[in-house]
């Protein structure tokens, strides 16, 4: 068993989307999934904030952006494929709020975030942020 250390370990990703256009967000959610994802960065986390809690609504399926149009992927169908494969959708709670929002209306897999649950991500010192 090969160990590896702290300067071999790749660190995690906290992705900040904050907007509900699709062309921003199939590249953050790409950017997160093929790039650091699959690289072997971990944990990497979206956080859907702002009108970005509009993009996991299951009642608001999105279009197929330019960017997925070749493999007719939605938004959702995107986020879905990343936490499939390990990645964390965290939505804001209070933004959640303010769009009348709850877990029940989601798609599967995604995590309420409350504060301790982006605090734990967004300070981590072994995480680097993006936003979108």
């Amino acid at each position: 068993v090969q160990q590896v250390s702290a300067q071999d370990a790749k660190p995690g990703l906290f992705v900040n989307l904050t907007t509900d256009d699709t062309w921003a967000a199939a590249k953050a959610i790409h950017f997160a999934h093929a790039k650091a994802l699959k690289n072997g960065h971990e944990p990497v986390v979206i956080w859907l904030n702002v009108r970005g809690v509009y993009l996991a609504d299951k009642k608001r399926p999105s279009n197929v952006p330019g960017l997925m149009r070749e493999a007719d992927k939605s938004i959702q169908d995107m986020l879905k494929d990343f936490i499939y494969d390990g990645g964390q959708v965290i939505m804001c709670q209070a933004c959640s709020n303010a769009a009348g929002l709850s877990l029940d209306d989601y798609i599967d897999g995604v995590t309420m975030g409350t504060w301790p649950v982006v605090e734990k991500f967004l300070f981590d010192p072994n995480m680097k942020t993006l936003s979108w």
